[in-house]
């Protein structure tokens, strides 16, 4: 384990902090938690609501075993007691878009125990700096409705399309240390999740979001009181909340302040937190058992078919990718998205070596779908594509530079690399006969170069190269150019 060596300095020395977060995941399933209601984002206010959701008199709750399975498959994933047995419990609130007066969630007995996920803080060399943050539950709960403020002038609405939606959370022990280590976490957590495909990750969309909990400590001490700062929806803004408000806390400490345990918002536009409501403790929930419910009983065949789902996750796959050669910083990059993770093992399978596979994918291909403003599942050029462009390289018959015009090519005309080569001619050429030619008619033109070469100055050897090349169109194999280039040098 590596330990972070981040700290603020202050007027009255260094400061450690101290991360947790609350990671609430909305599961991936065909239905809500304990209703048959669509889940589908952008729908219409209330058009996604049944009966159970709205809290009509007399509606029983009935789990999805779709959303358990995901839960239990999650858990798996990141190597955590998976709990036979657990329960759901009644969280009582009163809240406007809270019609039952309670949440259905796992208080006492989630159905996840303790997990574990090792991040990396280091990107050009992910295999060097690795740190354990442990997991200490992930518990099944309903999501909340949703208020519109912004509807009437006067009036706040409600809207129920969210009551009722599955959501995971993941509750990480306060071992990070640093805004770095909290967003590698999260990247991490959510790469997990989208190769599992127990949650989408769509952080924008709201199915993935972060509450923070910081606190602030003089090095080794006990630990300070926190705050949580909840429904963080990025990356970049759960580092900017550790930074910021671990700084607000040692300057009110610093100036002779006490911390109070609260609940705080972050507003991205003037990168600060403000303080939202007191933090309440679980008693004042007033958690019970919910007697509409049966506690959840996990047979051992159930297990076995969730742990037989699973698929390579993506450490796997990492270690899989440099086994083959491939760096461990490419590596992580190809692992980071389960799409492109999915088109590189497609790009393997239809025979493309591993090796000039990552160095042309992490290159070319993303380079061209940054500029193009594209994902890599719109990308123009499919796997096999891909696989019989870097074919025709490793057999001569394309240049890198050939490539990269046939690679152009196909992104604007969705052609393939053989019939681009033979439709425009673009194939490169070994004829030792015509390169010869070129050649000589090159060094003929640069006599004068030819003779400060001679006299000492062989870094002119790349012009002739350079030369030849245009002088073929850039046709010529570059192996065999300069192989002659040096005979008749010599």
């Amino acid at each position: 384990m590596t330990e972070s060596t981040y700290t603020i300095t202050g007027e009255t020395g260094d400061w450690e902090v101290v991360v947790g977060l609350e990671v609430h995941a909305q599961v991936t399933s065909n239905a809500k938690l304990f209703s048959g209601a669509a889940t589908a984002f952008g729908a219409e206010p209330n058009t996604q609501v049944s009966l159970v959701d709205a809290a009509m008199p007399g509606m029983l709750p009935v789990p999805n075993r779709e959303c358990i399975r995901q839960a239990v498959r999650t858990g798996m994933a990141i190597d955590a007691q998976i709990n036979k047995w657990s329960r759901f419990d009644r969280k009582n609130y009163f809240y406007a878009d809270l019609p039952q007066g309670y949440q259905i969630s796992q208080l006492y007995h989630p159905i996840v125990g303790e997990g574990s996920l090792d991040i990396s803080l280091d990107e050009k060399n992910p295999e060097g700096s690795v740190k354990t943050i442990g997991i200490e539950r992930i518990h099944v709960e309903q999501d909340a409705g949703k208020l519109m403020h912004d509807q009437h002038p006067t009036r706040s609405y409600v809207d129920l399309n969210r009551s009722g939606v599955a959501l995971m959370e993941i509750v990480s022990k306060p071992d990070m240390r640093s805004p770095q280590e909290a967003g590698a976490y999260l990247a991490k957590l959510r790469s997990i999740l989208r190769h599992v495909g127990s949650c989408d990750g769509n952080m924008d969309q709201g199915s993935m979001r972060a509450d923070v909990n910081v606190s602030v400590r003089k090095p080794g001490a006990e630990f300070g009181t926190r705050t949580e700062t909840k429904n963080v929806n990025s990356v970049r803004f759960v580092m900017a909340v550790v930074e910021q408000e671990a700084k607000r806390q040692i300057e009110v400490l610093e100036s002779g302040g006490r911390i109070v345990q609260e609940t705080r918002l972050y507003d991205p536009d003037r990168n600060e937190t403000r303080s939202m409501r007191s933090k309440e403790d679980a008693h004042d929930y007033r958690y019970f058992p919910d007697p509409d419910l049966l506690p959840l009983e996990l047979d051992e065949a159930f297990l076995e078919e969730c742990r037989a789902s699973l698929p390579e996750l993506p450490d796997a796959k990492r270690k899989r990718y440099e086994a083959g050669g491939i760096t461990p910083y490419q590596a992580a990059v190809l692992t980071a998205e389960v799409e492109a993770a999915r088109w590189f093992d497609a790009l393997l399978e239809a025979g493309a070596k591993p090796v000039a596979a990552a160095n042309w994918t992490t290159s070319e291909l993303f380079g061209a779908l940054n500029r193009t403003g594209k994902s890599i599942e719109d990308s123009p050029v499919s796997p096999a594509q891909a696989a019989e462009l870097l074919g025709l390289v490793a057999d001569g018959t394309l240049s890198g530079t050939l490539a990269k015009q046939v690679f152009e090519i196909m992104l604007e005309t969705g052609q393939g690399a053989g019939a681009i080569v033979e439709e425009r001619g673009l194939k490169q050429t070994s004829d030792t006969g015509a390169i010869e030619a070129v050649i000589a008619d090159v060094l003929a033109k640069n006599a004068d170069k030819v003779a400060q070469y001679k006299g000492g100055k062989e870094a002119l050897f790349g012009f002739f190269v350079g030369q030849t090349m245009k002088a073929m169109g850039g046709k010529a194999n570059p192996q065999v150019v300069n192989e002659l280039l040096r005979t008749a040098l010599a």
